[in-house]
């Protein structure tokens, strides 16, 4: 019996919605029981709980764990196949049609135009891209409740994006990141707004009321790095609690004038009119396991990232640079 076990399928969850099953379970964490001790404790006939045992059986939850005679009678136990249990189960759209393959990370609007190229092509699949931070996409791929993870993670001791975090989330297993795009970040104000910021530090202190990332995400980490390095306290910025989820979600508050100025890409800033103070270039990568590289999805990802046609498009959008599209390297575990 392994010590911790996950739930990581429909059927399994299922099982455990009944409070039956799910406390048989539990008296089974605590060792091996027979059909007869369970009805005993349970207060129930053997076939009640042959019934329940059988389901849990069937989604690998509990296991034959030996037998027992006793004159002309053989009894036999079950355990758990495992002492606890995780929940690592994603809920995926479904619009019935393709498989979805999950894309779950950082906002990025050149993800959203790979995802809409590829769902137009052939293939029994669907890129559904969502939206979770770079760390939690991350995390859901090493937790196997993504399929690839966007991200652009900065780390400030080794002056590098992204591969300082696989090499620590993943350090036994191969994973292949590839760049979707360098892009530019800044911060955004209305236009005529006259500010008078033009880097981070401007903002401590200031009362300008800020629209920040959430927590997790590339954008985030960057803030909170920056802040860190300049010796500010996120308390002296006005709004730093206020966590937005996208890119165009900081751009929007900026616009309506829910916040007076926010981090985000240029393209953010461009769609909704507002000014820009670049401040920074930085690389978005998209990140899957190595075992997956020759399935088709993959195969016609990468295919995608070095057409030319695609960098184009992506080159279109305000702030972006597509020089380094579709380069990758394999990080072994």
């Amino acid at each position: 019996m392994q010590t911790l076990g996950t739930i990581d399928r429909h059927d399994q969850l299922a099982a455990l919605a009944d409070e039956h099953r799910l406390a048989i379970l539990r008296r089974l964490m605590c060792g091996p029981a027979t059909l007869s001790s369970l009805g005993r404790d349970f207060d129930k006939y053997p076939a009640w709980v042959r019934h329940h045992l059988k389901r849990l059986e069937a989604v690998g939850l509990v296991e034959h764990a030996g037998e027992r005679t006793t004159a002309n009678y053989t009894e036999k136990f079950y355990r758990a196949t495992a002492g606890a249990f995780s929940v690592h189960l994603l809920v995926a759209p479904d619009t019935g049609a393709r498989a979805p393959i999950m894309v779950l990370g950082s906002d990025d609007f050149a993800l959203q135009i790979l995802a809409n190229d590829l769902n137009q092509g052939p293939g029994d699949f669907e890129i559904v891209p969502s939206t979770v931070g770079s760390l939690d996409g991350l995390i859901a791929l090493r937790q196997g409740l993504a399929d690839v993870a966007g991200c652009h993670l900065f780390d400030a001791v080794a002056g590098e994006y992204n591969t300082p975090f696989l090499r620590h989330l993943f350090p036994d297993r191969a994973v292949d990141m590839v760049t979707l795009a360098h892009r530019e970040q800044g911060l955004m104000a209305a236009p005529g707004s006259q500010l008078g910021i033009s880097d981070i530090g401007d903002l401590a202190g200031s009362g300008i009321r800020f629209a920040n990332r959430n927590a997790g995400s590339g954008t985030r980490v960057w803030l909170d790095a920056r802040l860190h390095a300049l010796g500010i306290s996120h308390e002296a910025i006005d709004g730093y609690e206020v966590e937005l989820r996208t890119h165009a979600d900081v751009a929007l508050a900026v616009a309506s004038g829910a916040a007076q100025t926010g981090l985000g890409v240029r393209a953010a800033a461009e769609r909704f009119g507002l000014e820009f103070t670049p401040l920074f270039m930085e690389r978005y990568d998209v990140v899957f396991a190595a075992t997956r590289a020759n399935e088709e999805p993959f195969i016609r990802l990468r295919e995608r990232l070095a057409n030319r046609a695609f960098h184009l498009d992506v080159g279109r959008l305000g702030g972006y640079d597509s020089m380094h599209t579709g380069e990758g390297v394999r990080l072994a575990g």
